[in-house]
């Protein structure tokens, strides 16, 4: 800002002379969050429910205790276990951040010597966490070039029908799975898309409650397509290869979970339609106009821009190269590396690799890394082992239904899980261990054990803070969304349809396409 500022010209040159300074810029000076005292914080923790849960806690403890006492657990298991179950309690009541609840589980672990520091250390280096740093730069050179929204917004456009709407959102979402890595990062993305349709059907409540619940829940089904479309996968496939020496790549992830992907997906957003519209509401036809979309700042008509090209060629040869993994043999993080490069290189890529890796969502590779090693220490010191005798061992005991019981409860309590740990990668990182230690005694392969849970944790619709892509599309001053009520709802429909869907997948499609369900 420019101020006048008068200076006295000196003896011999009367008068003044008027300047303008520059006024050095105001600073805004945000405030530091304020600090909660020791009170405060178990206050909020020390709830009655999760009073419950500490009492759970301290008696499972104990029986932990007497379990190392007698010796039927080793030291590095009792103290495992412990970590686990503070983990646990942390993860479901405690106000603390889940990543910083899982470093201070790996922290505690390694200084009580049951894995070393370089395991810890090494889990933030591991292949998996270097594939999702590049797929996240790749995705952000999508977003960046507009390909995505523009691709979405002009399959949105083709429908004429309120159920030709929803099924081709549904195919829509379905191709990000294989773009953008993350079920959060899909929901931001898909965002606009619904405000910009919920403003040209404002006089259509129906339909735009129906479209607030198809698309959160699509992005969640649709996530197990790929490899990437969530942490929890990467988290299974390397505690899977850890513990069985039989990895799951990209190819075989995708072989085994589009058609589970796009049968749910589907089903799902069918079941929005007839549970939020009327017969009059369906029937009635639609038009999406080409200027629905221009609050989103992406041109959805003409040919695709420079940089939308470059990017469609360095996505298609990034997931050709993971699909043909066997043939070539490069790892799947050094051919993520290799286009992120792609995508961020001067006068090719569409963004800067310094603007790509600002929207990393480093505390989320910091939790998958420090889950990792609780999953390996679980799987090493023998604790997963105990815990599946434990947990499984009358199902062992059952005979010839043994196999059967075992897919049917895993899944059920998979599908359940997310009413108990918000997590996704933490359900994977407490259920697959015990999962793929108990799945050879009931005759069923680990692998598939592992996929099916796996799976079935995508499931987390019940509530709004079940995950984050259903806390983004709910109701709230500037999104017209949902109430909880439509969440139970919907949760009551597919959690059984779900898992009947699941389980037939387990015993007929999957051994179909090369993932038997018994070991031989």
């Amino acid at each position: 800002m420019n101020v006048p500022h008068t200076i006295d010209r000196g003896p011999g040159q009367p008068g003044t002379v008027t300047m303008f300074a520059t006024r050095p810029p105001v600073r805004k000076v945000v405030p530091p969050p304020p600090r909660r005292s020791l009170r405060e914080i178990l206050g909020r923790a020390l709830t009655p429910w999760a009073a419950a849960g500490l009492v759970i806690v301290v008696v499972a403890g104990a029986f932990v205790g007497h379990a190392g006492w007698s010796g039927e657990l080793s030291f590095d298991a009792v103290v495992t276990l412990l970590v686990f179950l503070v983990a646990v309690w942390a993860w479901i009541f405690s106000p603390l951040d889940d990543t910083y609840v899982a470093l201070g589980g790996g922290i505690a672990l390694v200084i009580f010597g049951i894995i070393d520091a370089n395991t810890f250390a090494g889990t933030l280096g591991s292949g998996v966490i270097w594939l999702l740093i590049g797929a996240f730069v790749i995705a952000a050179a999508i977003t960046a070039s507009g390909l995505s929204a523009r691709v979405s917004a002009r399959v949105v456009r083709r429908a004429r029908t309120p159920r030709q709407l929803v099924h081709l959102i549904t195919a829509a979402l379905l191709l990000t799975t294989f773009a953008i890595p993350a079920t959060s990062g899909r929901a931001a993305l898909a965002l606009p898309i619904f405000l910009a349709l919920a403003a040209v059907l404002r006089d259509r409540p129906r339909l735009v409650l129906c479209l607030a619940l198809v698309f959160p829940f699509v992005i969640l089904f649709s996530a197990v397509g790929s490899l990437l479309g969530a942490g929890a996968h990467l988290i299974t496939a390397e505690i899977v290869s850890a513990a069985t020496g039989t990895g799951i790549g990209f190819l075989q992830w995708a072989v085994l979970g589009v058609p589970l992907a796009v049968v749910w997906s589907h089903l799902a957003a069918e079941a929005a339609l007839w549970l939020m519209t009327d017969h009059d509401e369906r029937a009635r036809p639609l038009r999406v106009p080409p200027a629905a979309f221009e609050s989103t700042g992406t041109a959805t008509s003409g040919p695709l821009t420079t940089a939308q090209r470059r990017v469609s060629v360095i996505l298609g040869l990034v997931v050709a190269l993971w699909c043909s993994e066997p043939l070539h043999g490069v790892d799947p993080a050094i051919v993520a590396v290799l286009g992120a490069l792609a995508a961020s290189a001067p006068a090719v890529g569409a963004t800067t690799l310094g603007a790509a890796l600002k929207t990393i969502p480093w505390t989320l590779l910091l939790f998958m890394a420090a889950t990792l090693a609780l999953g390996m220490a679980l799987n090493s010191s023998g604790a997963a082992q105990w815990l599946a005798d434990r947990a499984f061992g009358s199902i062992a005991d059952s005979g010839p239904a043994a196999a059967m019981v075992f897919v049917v409860v895993s899944a059920t309590v998979s599908l359940l899980a997310h009413l108990v740990i918000q997590s996704r990668s933490a359900r994977s990182a407490v259920l697959i261990p015990i999962i793929v230690v108990t799945a050879p005694a009931v005759g069923v392969d680990p692998v598939a054990a592992a996929f099916l849970s796996t799976a079935a944790a995508g499931f987390c619709i019940t509530l709004t803070s079940s995950a984050k892509p259903v806390a983004m599309f709910a109701a709230s001053a500037d999104v017209p969304g949902y109430q909880p009520r439509h969440l139970l709802t919907m949760s009551a429909l597919l959690a059984p349809v779900s898992l009947v869907l699941l389980v037939i997948f387990a015993c007929w499609v999957w051994p179909y396409l090369g993932l038997p369900l018994l070991s031989s």
